[in-house]
């Protein structure tokens, strides 16, 4: 999601860190999957966030990190539309078990509406502006039910639309079910609070009542350069902001819980990313982009503090993004993370109740990844579940879930 540099502040070494954010030219299909692509800077209008300037030294690159990793091919990707600036994916699964791609388009300011199954796009939704149904800068996005909730950095508030389909207009046996997805608007919440916010965790705490984690990448200014300067580390506790939604008949009440942020000089999350949780283990994981004190996973409780512990430092090389959890009842399954190499993208695997590290894997062209979703209820076309990440701002590629077990020995299903 983010993107442009961060002077790092309140540390005793204290540096600019140019946090790398350059496109990958596209490569046709033929290309070999390892080989170097040429790099474009990515200068969009309006992408002053905390990692935009790429690296004088050149953008990191997976074929030249040493990384071990295993290549799955991608089940499709999506049309490119790099005038939209794609940024993060999340699925509904409609009643009638169809899967629908959502992405967030930051320029576009609006959703991206893409067929689950095969990429084709579908439609869009919203135009700019900061009324119901309208966005600014769109990036975050969640899915929980029938409920979509999109973060606007510009607009500073989460929006929450209800997702449905039409009525059926006939139900004759064969007749294939053509229905797209409408959105409605319900909510808005976050405005008093959150200042440049990014991604959010959606779980549910009780029979209809819903708590939203959301982070929040507010900075101290900017330098003579036109760089961020991240906050001191005591300015460092807002880092994610806490609310709980009351479901019912209309529109969602809305409490704010508070805020939470270490501001120890292990445990602060000096620019944030993603954030996703797993309540069966008490634990929020925390992409933290600083490159300065290193790019890594932060382990965070439940209760918004820092479990001293921070995963895949030294691992993560480029930038840690995204991160999704496959799970089971029995409290095993997998954690994956992003790691935004320019050319491909890698995606780590680490045990969902260890935190091991199991294996990455990177696809033949998926690269420059914010986002990712995995959708771990099955459809036809993906009988059980599938990976869909963001690829160079512009479009979303899906891995089949088995292809991904297969490659790195990992359980297809729950009950394998």
């Amino acid at each position: 999601m983010p993107k442009f540099s961060v002077l790092a502040a309140g540390l005793a070494a204290a540096a600019t860190v140019a946090a790398l954010v350059s496109c990958a030219t596209p490569r046709a299909a033929g290309d070999a999957a390892d080989a170097a692509p040429a790099i474009a800077a990515d200068a969009r209008p309006g992408d002053n966030e905390p990692d935009r300037r790429a690296a004088e030294a050149g953008d990191p690159l997976l074929a030249r990190s040493g990384i071990d990793h295993r290549v799955v091919a991608e089940a499709f990707l999506t049309a490119s539309t790099p005038e939209d600036n794609i940024d993060s994916p999340a699925v509904w699964r409609a009643p009638n078990g169809r899967l629908w791609l959502l992405a967030t388009a930051k320029q576009g300011d609006g959703l991206a509406i893409y067929d689950g199954d095969n990429g084709d796009r579908v439609g869009q939704y919203g135009r700019g502006g900061a009324a119901p149904g309208q966005f600014r800068r769109p990036n975050g996005i969640a899915v929980f039910g029938d409920l979509a909730f999109v973060v606007e950095r510009d607009n500073h508030r989460v929006q929450v639309l209800q997702l449905s389909l039409p009525t059926a207009r006939s139900a004759q046996p064969g007749v294939a079910d053509k229905r797209t997805p409408q959105l409605r608007p319900l909510a808005t919440f976050g405005e008093g609070e959150l200042q440049q916010p990014y991604g959010l965790w959606v779980r549910q705490r009780a029979p209809g009542t819903l708590e939203a984690i959301v982070t929040d990448a507010y900075m101290a200014g900017e330098d003579g350069n036109g760089d961020a300067i991240a906050p001191p580390l005591e300015r460092l506790d807002r880092r994610l902001q806490r609310y709980e939604l009351a479901l019912g008949a209309g529109a969602p009440r809305v409490r704010h819980l508070g805020a939470f942020g270490d501001t120890s000089a292990e445990g602060a999350i000096r620019v944030p990313e993603s954030v996703w949780g797993d309540p069966a283990h008490d634990r929020l994981l925390i992409a933290e982009e600083d490159l300065a004190t290193g790019t890594a996973l932060r382990e965070y409780g439940l209760d918004g503090r820092y479990r001293g512990r921070t995963i895949g430092q030294g691992l993560f090389k480029a930038q840690a993004e995204g991160i999704a959890l496959w799970q089971c009842a029995d409290g095993s399954g997998y954690w994956i993370a992003t790691d935004q190499y320019k050319d491909r993208s890698a995606f780590h695997v680490f045990d969902r109740a260890s935190l091991r590290h199991l294996g990455a894997f990177a696809g033949r062209s998926v690269g420059n990844t914010d986002g990712v979703w995995l959708q771990q209820t099955g459809s036809v076309r993906f009988p059980d579940g599938a990976f869909y990440a963001v690829h160079d701002d512009q479009a979303v590629g899906a891995f089949d879930w088995r292809d991904i077990a297969r490659a790195l020995g990992l359980r297809a299903r729950c009950e394998s």
